[in-house]
């Protein structure tokens, strides 16, 4: 899977407004390396996720300061492992734990 790193709040606003102002989608998946149902959700998404959209990946335990940020710009609780849709500047999927579903995420 070819995962677009994020590391820092000005990465993430630059996306974000992209698709508030073209349209644009793209996929979220916020992460925990020091936690197995995190690591498990992970492999599931990765090895499920057929799409074109752009997918970025966050390290929460490195990075916790862009994760409290992206929770909230989108307004939608931290939780850990996450994933979340985006078009238009909307988050129009987002599940945790093991709700995650790839084919769903995919869906805009």
């Amino acid at each position: 899977m070819d995962w677009r790193k994020l590391t820092t709040i000005s990465e993430f606003d630059n996306i974000w407004m992209q698709s508030l102002t073209q349209g644009s989608a793209f996929v979220l998946f916020k992460h925990s390396t020091r936690c197995m149902v995190s690591k498990m959700a992970l492999r599931s998404f990765e090895a499920d996720y057929v799409n074109d959209l752009p997918a970025y990946f966050v390290d929460l335990i490195q990075y916790r300061d862009l994760s409290s940020h992206i929770a909230s710009i989108t307004g939608i609780h931290h939780q850990s492992p996450q994933v979340m849709t985006i078009k238009k500047g909307a988050v129009t999927y987002h599940a945790s734990h093991y709700s995650i579903c790839a084919h769903t995420s995919s869906k805009v």
